[in-house]
């Protein structure tokens, strides 16, 4: 489904009950969602000064909102309909990406895993270096990507490996 966008970059900020998010979108889809960490007020400045000459425009953000604050109020939600910006797919990162949209809620894989899933069975560093770099937590939901022994790993996301393991707990896998 790809909708039409009147201006180049739009951007929402919203109220969960794990704080305010907010998400970036262009023409293409989402290019990035921030998650619960930051004050409304912060997040507004952080946007403009990122995304200069953007526009607020929480209408293109409805099926967002919706499931990110169902997500938070501890609802089995899914993501996969949100359109997204994401690299291509004839990209190592591309290929990462999408493997991770693949991941159920509820559910973890391991680094090593998404490296397969990706086409380099032994790029399990590499898979984790492509992930700290997502700018879609929880759209792309790299929070359940793990060690194979079973420890957290990292999360770059604003929060961190708190955050990590807050959605982890949220999903009912912690």
């Amino acid at each position: 489904m790809v909708k039409t966008i009147s201006a180049p970059v739009v951007y929402a900020i919203w109220t969960t009950s794990a704080g305010p998010m907010a998400a970036v979108k262009n023409a293409r889809g989402l290019t990035r969602v921030i998650l619960p960490h930051y004050a409304f007020r912060d997040l507004s400045d952080l946007l403009a000064f990122e995304h200069p000459g953007s526009r607020e425009a929480p209408e293109e953000f409805t099926e967002l909102v919706e499931l990110s604050r169902a997500y938070f109020n501890t609802e089995t939600v899914r993501f996969d309909a949100i359109d997204c910006d994401l690299p291509s797919e004839k990209t190592f990162t591309g290929r990462i990406m999408r493997a991770c949209q693949t991941i159920p809620y509820g559910q973890t894989r391991s680094y090593s895993w998404l490296a397969d899933a990706a086409g380099k069975p032994d790029g399990a560093r590499a898979a984790a270096a492509a992930l700290g770099k997502n700018p879609l937590p929880l759209i792309v939901p790299c929070h359940r990507v793990i060690y194979a022994s079973g420890g957290l790993g990292g999360f770059s996301a604003p929060g961190g490996v708190e955050m990590k393991r807050r959605m982890l707990t949220i999903e009912r896998v912690l």
